[in-house]
């Protein structure tokens, strides 16, 4: 069993209308091949996966193997094979152009830099995730918080069932996947880290201290940070700061980007455990930290937060103005006089502010609170302005 994907299909075949070659990037087990065989069958595409013996060899030449194909043709783990992305920009500039590439891949360019090097002008980034709400229907919404977005947990027959399922996937991560990408740190290592992480998720990575606490320096810290960020595991949320006259933080936020990896790290197999943990508030902010990032784009989205304790959970550049984001875990969320002062000071246009409820409302003068009930669709409105 899966679920229909349909705007995320819509989005791919787009992009692959308007370049020579698309990368549909997201974490291992989001669900990447399962979409694009399905766009495939329909285009009737040659596919390629590299981690098939028999496709890897057949890809040994990418050029003598690919030159003459026509139509759509799909490589699944493309960045297993990085002498690939040249060949890849000599078949993207050919007129007419006889085919056009679908590349699937587990890690984001900055850790794979071959493809945004060799490609430059010639691609396009579709970022994939684990299912969304849209996806599984507002319904459903605890249960894609506590076991997160990957189908085979969230579709698992029992929380039992989701939670080993994770756990073999944390395993596998750390001891097969990083390999892939040439990643060669010990796995007990970055388990570690992850597992500490786990525990900041929600605040500043102190990585000096964080490397005290597993015996490293905090250049290694950092550097396992960014492979696991890089490996789309980790999210290192970034800092807006400008000349206010206040002293601002300046250091990035982490969470653990999938939910149910992070319940997984904290040792938090049901609902019980999970809302009766002290890190309730900051999961439940990091789930809907990734459903907003998904609507507006990452790079238009920022926390801010001062020395003196005013913060904002998120704050959105789109279209010319700034939106912010505040992120209650309870039944009745109030105006508070962080939320005022973040108006003021950044020039908010909107500020939303998301709780697990079921009725969205009017809280003060543009200041909004949005339920969870119905999220997906009040970000879409806020989103087309």
């Amino acid at each position: 069993m899966n679920l229909p994907r349909h705007d995320l299909t819509h989005q791919i075949e787009q992009a692959i209308k308007q370049s020579p070659v698309v990368s549909l990037i997201g974490p291992r087990q989001c669900g990447k091949t399962t979409v694009a065989r399905e766009i495939g069958r329909a285009k009737h595409a040659t596919f390629f996966d590299l981690e098939h013996p028999t496709d890897a060899v057949r890809l040994a030449h990418p050029l003598t193997a690919l030159e003459h194909l026509k139509g759509l043709v799909i490589i699944d783990e493309a960045q297993i094979q990085p002498a690939l992305f040249p060949v890849l920009r000599v078949l993207a500039d050919r007129h007419p152009l006889p085919a056009r590439f679908l590349l699937l891949g587990s890690a984001s360019p900055e850790l794979v830099s071959n493809i945004s090097e060799s490609l430059a002008g010639r691609i396009h980034f579709v970022n994939m995730s684990g299912f969304d709400l849209g996806e599984v229907g507002r319904e459903n919404w605890r249960r894609l918080w506590h076991r997160g977005g990957f189908p085979r947990s969230f579709l698992a027959d029992t929380d039992g069932v989701s939670f080993k399922w994770r756990e073999d996937f944390v395993a596998t991560f750390l001891e097969r996947d990083l390999r892939r990408f040439g990643v060669m740190v010990a796995s007990d290592s970055l388990r570690r880290l992850w597992m500490m992480l786990a525990h900041y998720h929600g605040q500043i990575a102190k990585t000096s201290e964080i490397g005290r606490s597993l015996g490293e320096n905090h250049t290694t810290v950092r550097r396992h940070l960014d492979i696991l960020a890089g490996a789309l595991m980790l999210r290192q949320l970034q800092p807006w700061h400008e000349n206010i006259g206040k002293r601002q933080v300046k250091s990035s936020k982490v969470y653990v980007r999938d939910s149910g990896i992070l319940h997984t790290l904290l040792g938090l197999p049901s609902s019980t455990t999970i809302e009766s943990h002290p890190k309730l508030g900051s999961s439940w902010e990091g789930f809907i930290i990734e459903r907003i990032i998904q609507v507006f784009g990452e790079r238009n989205c920022m926390f801010w937060a001062t020395q003196a304790g005013a913060k904002l959970d998120l704050l959105v550049f789109h279209q010319g103005h700034r939106l912010g984001f505040e992120i209650k875990y309870g039944d009745a969320p109030r105006t508070t006089k962080s939320m005022r002062v973040a108006m003021e000071t950044l020039g908010l246009k909107r500020l939303f502010v998301v709780y697990p409820g079921s009725a969205s409302f009017v809280m003060d003068d543009h200041i909004e609170a949005l339920a969870i009930d119905d999220l997906e669709p009040n970000l879409r409105r806020v989103a087309k302005g």
